[in-house]
């Protein structure tokens, strides 16, 4: 599978993640299947927060790198921290609290990557930097990076956070096409132009940000599966078609969708069957046409100017 320089930090991730937000409940042999599996999909990257399952989706994962030594030099480890019960938190008890919760239950001395995973309000940013230089200075994280943040959150982070910010983890998909629908109706007065993010695809490409897509099968705010949704019989078709096209299944042609776009966006899928992992990424290294982009983003409702 191709590899994403993340940011431009050298860390070079697999185009497909695997999103663990649910594996808390995988019986052990199954947990190690879907993990292996992966790995000979060409994924190398995995994505978790200390709220997936309670903190048990990381303890899981720790367990299981704790049977097979040597296999954790092989992966990159995300995790996400800032949410709590009813508020958010980017204090830097907190951050801290939260990376030395987060290391333990995965049994690793160290992230490759953290972000904060949806924008706190009441972030004082001078307080973040010095938790990030102190997890940095001691080697518990590697890179940083936020979720859910638009440009001018990120602007204002940046400013005082020495460590170059590297990904921003946003909603993307076939159906939820936000990211892309603004900037494909540049000045008409319609919802689909009405700018809701700030421009965040773009200014993450100008930065040098790299964007990571979740819960690309979804539609709205967790509505639902467009994959199962009868609103999106034409999509689905489109997708099957083209997949069939090009030798796979509708759902890796959405995720060659999203690798078509040139921001490098990186996907995160969050099954925990082997079988679709395996599916699932073969999409990543399809190469769509720029008639069969525009063909699957028209199927789904939108209009082009």
């Amino acid at each position: 599978m191709k590899t994403i320089d993340l940011g431009k930090s050298g860390l070079a991730a697999s185009a497909v993640a695997l999103g663990c937000m649910r594996i808390a409940e995988l019986p052990e042999d199954k947990l190690e299947t879907l993990v292996f599996t992966a790995l000979e999909a060409g994924i190398n990257f995995f994505d978790h927060a200390d709220i997936y399952g309670g903190g048990n989706c990381e303890s899981r994962f720790g367990e299981m790198l704790a049977k097979h030594p040597g296999l954790r030099e092989n992966l990159l480890i995300q995790s996400k921290c800032g949410i709590r019960k009813g508020f958010f938190d980017f204090s830097k008890e907190h951050i801290l609290a939260s990376v030395d919760g987060s290391l333990k239950r995965l049994q690793t001395d160290h992230l490759d990557l953290l972000l904060l995973h949806r924008p706190d309000t009441l972030m004082e940013p001078e307080e973040v930097a010095q938790a990030f230089e102190t997890l940095h200075a001691s080697g518990k994280v590697r890179f940083f990076g936020v979720s859910n943040e638009n440009p001018a959150q990120m602007e204002l982070l940046q400013k005082f956070v020495s460590q170059k910010l590297i990904v921003n983890q946003l909603q993307f998909g076939p159906a939820h096409t936000s990211l892309v629908d603004c900037g494909l109706n540049v000045n008409i007065n319609t919802p689909a132009g009405t700018m809701f993010d700030g421009s965040v695809l773009e200014y993450c490409r100008l930065r040098e940000i790299t964007i990571q897509t979740w819960s690309p099968f979804l539609f709205g705010f967790f509505e639902g599966n467009f994959l199962v949704d009868e609103r999106y019989t034409e999509l689905n078709r489109t997708l099957g078609r083209i997949g069939e096209r090009h030798g796979i299944s509708r759902e890796a042609a959405a995720v060659a969708w999203i690798a078509r776009h040139p921001a490098r966006i990186q996907t995160i899928i969050g099954t925990t069957r082997p079988d679709r992992v395996a599916d699932y990424s073969r999409g990543a290294d399809v190469v769509l046409s720029r008639e069969e982009w525009y063909e699957i983003y028209r199927s789904a409702g939108n209009r082009l100017p």
